[in-house]
C-alpha cells in the first residue's frame, strides 16, 4: 500500500480526493439529517478542500499520493457531521491564508499582507479562538520579509479596516454589548477529566514527535528551501495546537486545525524510514489508529 501511495500523483487526483471527500461529508450528514447547519458545512467543505491545493504549493513530499491520502483520512476521521460556523470559516480561511503565504509569485505574496490582516480580522470576530494565526503570520512576515515594518504595517491596516467596519455596523444595529471572549484566556482553563478516546492517538503522536527530532538530527542535511518550508510547516502546527490546547475541550472536531500539517510531517517521516517494512507498518498504524479514534468517537454519542 505504501508504494502505491508514494507514486506521484497526476492532474486528476485532486478532483478525485476532494470527490472522496464530498462523499464523506454527504454520509456524515445524512448520518444525523435532523442536526445539519448546511452554511457551516459548505464553508468546511471549501476550506478542507483548498488544503489539498496546499501540498503541492508547500512542496514537503515529492507530488505523490500519500499525504493527500492520509490528509483525507485525518478529515474522514475527525469531522463528526456537525462543526461550528465560526470553525467552518477558519478552515477556510486559514487555508486562503496559506495559499497566498505559499504562493511562487514573489510580487503577489508580498504585496498581499493588508488582505492577509483583513482575513485575520475577520476570522478572529467570528471565531476569537483563532487569535494564534495572528502570531504564525507576524513570525513569518520577521522571518522572511526584507521591510518588517512596512509588512507589519500593511498588516495591522487591513486588519484596522476590518474592526473598524464591526464595530460600526454593530453600533448602527445598537449591539454595543463586549463580548469578553475576544480577550485570549478570559475564560479560565480547564484539564479534560478524561483523555478518552484521545489516547487512541498517542502512537501517531509519537510518530511526529520521531519525525521531528529526525528533521533537526538531519538539519545540516537539508536544503535551505526544505528548512524553510518545514519551519514554516511547524510553526503553523505550533499556532492551530495553542487553539486546540487551550479551546478544544471535548469538541474534536478542533483536531481539523491539525490535518494538513499533520499528513506532511508525518508522510515526510514514512518516506525518510530506511526499511519498506517500517513505512507499510507506520502507513498501518496511522490507519488504525484513526479508525479505532472514530470508532471510539462514534460510540460516544
Amino acid at each position: 500500500m505504501f508504494r502505491l501511495l508514494s507514486k506521484e500523483s497526476n492532474i486528476f487526483s485532486v478532483p478525485a480526493y476532494i470527490g472522496f471527500l464530498f462523499l464523506i461529508f454527504l454520509s456524515l450528514n445524512l448520518l444525523d439529517f435532523k442536526n445539519i447547519t448546511l452554511l457551516s458545512t459548505i464553508i468546511t467543505f471549501t476550506g478542507i478542500s483548498l488544503g489539498y491545493f496546499l501540498f503541492n504549493a508547500i512542496a514537503l513530499n515529492q507530488f505523490s499520493h500519500l499525504p493527500l491520502f492520509l490528509y483525507t483520512l485525518f478529515v474522514a476521521s475527525f469531522y463528526d457531521g456537525t462543526i461550528d460556523l465560526g470553525l467552518g470559516i477558519t478552515f477556510l480561511m486559514s487555508s486562503i491564508l496559506l495559499l497566498i503565504l505559499t504562493s511562487q509569485n514573489d510580487q503577489l505574496r508580498k504585496s498581499s499582507f493588508m488582505l492577509v490582516g483583513a482575513i485575520l480580522a475577520f476570522t478572529f470576530l467570528v471565531f476569537p479562538p483563532s487569535w494564534p494565526m495572528a502570531v504564525f503570520v507576524i513570525f513569518h512576515i520577521i522571518g522572511t520579509s526584507g521591510r518588517v515594518g512596512l509588512n507589519m504595517f500593511r498588516l495591522l491596516f487591513g486588519a484596522i479596516l476590518i474592526v473598524l467596519s464591526y464595530f460600526g455596523l454593530m453600533y448602527l444595529i445598537h449591539y454595543t454589548t463586549w463580548d469578553s471572549s475576544y480577550f485570549p484566556f478570559s475564560s479560565s482553563f480547564e484539564m479534560l477529566k478524561s483523555y478518552y478516546p484521545l489516547y487512541i492517538l498517542i502512537p501517531i503522536a509519537l510518530m511526529i514527535i520521531y519525525s521531528i527530532s529526525d528533521h533537526f538530527k538531519h538539519y545540516n542535511e537539508k536544503s535551505p528551501i526544505s528548512r524553510y518550508k518545514y519551519t514554516f510547516v511547524l510553526v503553523f502546527s505550533l499556532a492551530q495546537l495553542i487553539t486546540i490546547i487551550f479551546y478544544m475541550g471535548n469538541n474534536y472536531e478542533y483536531l481539523l486545525l491539525l490535518a494538513l500539517p499533520v499528513s506532511i510531517i508525518i508522510s515526510r517521516m514514512l518516506r525518510f524510514l530506511p526499511k519498506y517494512w517500517m513505512q507499510e507498518l507506520g502507513l498501518w498504524i496511522v490507519v488504525f489508529c484513526l479508525a479505532a479514534f472514530k470508532i471510539a468517537n462514534f460510540a460516544q454519542y
